[in-house]
């Protein structure tokens, strides 16, 4: 037949794409693609779009046969078509061409060549910057994932071919991240497995910076192909494209790196991850992270001092770029977590002091409370750091909060169980605490002082400040500072000396608002009581008496009216008083002290009210304390080698400052110069109790009518030294009764009435509280006709009152 003879002339027909992909084919490989057959094969796949996947399987076979025969001159001419063809075709028929690229670029990652795998890897990324105009609903990258992450680790012998490897892995991670990230059906890729592989795969080339840069500096590439670079440009690309809810799965592979790799400690490639960590992903995910370090930091608690404090300082710089964003609902729960872990670290350090005597452990126990150490000045940091960040409506709430955890003496304290570590442990807290209220009240500026120390914060903090410890005393002055300073005078303040000339400090200062006038008639008392009471204790160094100087002196900046004035001038006369008359035993340098921090401050007030008579006066006694008592001014009695004398001379009128002068001198307009005749007397309060020790006032007794007999032994007057010394010394009884009795009718005719009324409001607290400990001890619960229960010998009889026995009042019956 015809056809016959045709067909044998022809010999077999082989279909047109099958002849334009071979074409495209030259008989050597070295002589590169044919573009002329190339653009016949391109312009073929445009105009029959349907026949893309055939021409994809078919190049797909040869690329296989070719690499399994090692002629890798086709094979890279094999990939290199492909790639123009994606790059031509953005048909709907493109999806089948794209498996057979898929399986082709598998066919070279696995090969275990070195160019094979960085050609695949290659064309991989090209793929992956083309936008596809349909999802894909079944395509999957994970083993392109896995493979990846391998070349990312790769430990090739050549240092080069092993960066070239790795810089193809972090490549290739890239693109699939590129490829899936925005694809919503892709979302399987925040999935932990593949995080678990992706995250640490980026981590472990940026750890290894050292050997990276040394291959850029010896082969002379750009900084993009810079392993470590280029995987932190992918990481910090990955964290930005994290969604609300991947925040997590892509934090934690990160924790994991870190523990595994022993990276807490030192912990400078950790800090550098969560800085990038930080300021790659959205400002409103930022409390995710610091959920996510502090859970971290909960389940290392028990490792070593090194570690937690890597992942405290971690945490402080998470929290210090989060403060200035957006931080959720964390604030709380960042110092609630730190204040636990600091209680935690107390307690590793003092909790094990039964084990500590024995001299093999001596040193292994100092090694081990210097770590503590680090461990807790790492998170004083971290909460100092993040509170002074704050908003100050924020910051008010800190302060509360971290006050609230101060163990004070006499109160409950719920969340810092203080008994295991015992005093020393109780006063370390206390100190640490208050070192970060330091830090946190650091720049307040609060527009009234009712916002910066309402009376739940103020109270707790003036408790702690009665504590018989010098450390814990000036910690609160310098809180105190932070808040009353709203205009920065303190460093123009410090050291106490006397002022030559206070204009020349150029004190900024406003006029004193109505608000902060009601402020100092409700708590002035309170602050005066304090610095009296801080300024006669043993144990005060120079610091205590340069502190309480400045505190004065911020009170009479900030909040100074006439009548405040002359509240801080009887204040000081106190003061003078009680260094002369030293009825608490005082040391000589406790009393020269006192009478140099009188003098310096009534030499700064006397220039700040601008009052010529009551300088000339101060001025006057300085001079004659120059000439006859230096030991009695800050400049001589703070030195190291002051000689002190054994006693002060109260004749010599001279050295003192005069209560009559300085109402002579204030005998002017606005000042209530009778005021200052009235003895400064502090006001009763319970904190003397609370702070466990003893106020230097005499209690005022109650005298209530009743049977001695009834007194339960719990209301039995307490005996102590003073008691037993007044109670011998008998001589002078009335004159020192009539004297007392002068003093408090003068008080009660010219006190303030504020005072007045904080004096009769402590004796009717102290009366109720003592009535009601009376009738607790002595009512007892009404007869019953169900009968009380009574033990008789050993046996429980119950004794039953009949109803028409029982009296009941005259309302209740009818």
């Amino acid at each position: 037949m015809p056809w016959l003879c045709v067909c044998g002339c022809c010999g077999p027909l082989r279909p047109r794409y099958k002849r334009l992909v071979d074409n495209i084919f030259p008989e050597d490989p070295k002589d590169g693609l044919v573009k002329s057959d190339m653009e016949k094969l391109t312009f073929y796949a445009v105009s029959a779009p349907e026949k893309l996947d055939r021409i994809g399987e078919y190049l797909a076979e040869r690329l296989s046969r070719d690499v399994v025969r090692h002629r890798y001159g086709y094979v890279v001419i094999a990939m290199e078509a492909l790639d123009q063809l994606l790059m031509a075709c953005h048909s709907q028929s493109i999806k089948p061409f794209v498996e057979s690229f898929l399986h082709m670029v598998a066919k070279l990652l696995e090969s275990g060549e070195p160019d094979l795998q960085v050609l695949g890897t290659n064309s991989f990324v090209k793929f992956a910057n083309i936008e596809e105009d349909t999802p894909s609903y079944h395509r999957r990258y994970d083993f392109f994932v896995s493979q990846f992450s391998a070349m990312c680790h790769s430990t090739h012998e050549d240092s080069e071919t092993r960066n070239r490897i790795r810089v193809a892995g972090i490549k290739g991670l890239q693109g699939v991240v590129r490829k899936t990230v925005n694809d919503e059906l892709q979302a399987i890729i925040w999935e932990p497995q593949h995080m678990d592989k992706l995250i640490p795969s980026m981590l472990f080339n940026m750890q290894d910076n050292e050997d990276s840069e040394r291959y850029s500096t010896s082969t002379h590439t750009h900084l993009k192909e810079n392993p470590a670079s280029l995987a932190e440009s992918c990481f910090r690309e990955l964290l930005g494209r994290a969604a609300y809810g991947n925040m997590n799965n892509a934090v934690h592979p990160v924790l994991v790196h870190l523990d595994n790799h022993h990276l807490w400690d030192p912990n400078d490639f950790a800090v550098s991850c969560f800085r990038i960590i930080m300021y790659s992903i959205q400002a409103q995910h930022s409390h995710h992270v610091i959920q996510q370090v502090l859970s971290h930091l909960d389940t290392h608690s028990k490792n070593t001092p090194r570690v937690r404090a890597g992942i405290v300082q971690v945490l402080l710089e998470t929290v210090a770029i989060a403060a200035k964003g957006s931080i959720g609902p964390t604030v709380l729960e960042v110092f609630n977590t730190l204040l636990k872990h600091l209680r935690m670290s107390v307690d590793f350090e003092l909790g094990d002091g039964s084990r500590r005597n024995s001299a093999s452990s001596h040193s292994s126990t100092r090694t081990k409370e210097s770590e503590e150490r680090i461990v807790q000045n790492a998170i004083i940091q971290t909460i100092g750091f993040f509170g002074g960040n704050l908003p100050d409506y924020q910051r008010a709430e800190v302060m509360m909060f971290i006050m609230g955890k101060v163990p004070v003496y006499g109160t409950p304290c719920h969340t810092l169980d203080t008994v295991k570590i015992g005093h020393q442990g109780t006063k370390r807290i206390q100190a640490m605490l208050l070192s970060s209220l330091i830090m946190v009240t650091s720049g307040f500026k609060c527009k009234t002082m009712c916002a910066g120390l309402p009376v739940s914060f103020l109270e707790p903090l003036c408790s702690i400040s009665l504590m018989e410890d010098s450390e814990l005393r000036q910690l609160v002055l310098e809180i105190l500072h932070n808040i009353i300073d709203r205009h920065d005078n303190r460093a123009k303040l410090r050291g106490i000396r006397i002022i030559p000339n206070v204009a020349a400090l150029k004190i900024k200062r406003e006029k004193i608002s109505k608000q902060d006038v009601v402020f100092m008639k409700k708590h002035g008392q309170q602050l005066y009581r304090h610095i009296y009471l801080g300024c006669k204790e043993d144990d005060n160094v120079q610091k205590n008496f340069e502190l309480l100087f400045t505190a004065l002196a911020l009170i009479t900046i900030e909040l100074a009216n006439e009548e405040v004035v002359i509240d801080l001038m009887r204040l000081s006369i106190a003061l003078q008083d009680m260094a002369l008359v030293n009825e608490e035993n005082m040391p000589m340098f406790i009393r020269c002290g006192i009478m140099a921090l009188v003098a310096a401050y009534l030499n700064f007030l006397s220039q700040m009210i601008a009052n010529p008579p009551f300088c000339q006066h101060v001025s006057k006694v300085i001079e004659m304390r120059n000439l006859d008592a230096p030991h009695l001014l800050p400049e001589h009695v703070f030195r190291e080698k002051c000689v002190l004398p054994d006693s002060l001379d109260r004749d010599d009128v001279g050295l003192y400052f005069q209560t009559a002068d300085l109402a002579e001198a204030l005998s002017v307009p606005g000042y209530n110069v009778e005021r200052l005749a009235i003895p400064y007397i502090p006001q009763v309060t319970d904190e003397d109790r609370l702070s466990r020790r003893k106020s230097f006032v005499d209690t005022i007794s109650l005298q209530v009518d009743i049977l001695s007999n009834s007194l339960p032994d719990q209301l039995a007057e307490e005996i102590t030294f003073e008691t037993l010394k007044k109670a011998i010394d008998t001589t002078g009884l009335e004159e020192q009764e009539r004297e007392r009795r002068r003093q408090v009718m003068e008080k009660f005719q010219k006190a303030p009435f504020e005072e007045i009324a904080a004096h009769c409001e402590s004796k009717a607290s102290m009366l109720h509280d003592r009535l009601a400990q009376i009738f607790e001890l002595t009512i007892r619960p009404p007869p019953s006709p169900s009968g009380t229960v009574t033990v008789t010998s050993g046996h429980v009889q119950y004794q039953s009152v009949p109803v028409y026995e029982m009296k009941f009042p005259d309302l209740c019956v009818y």
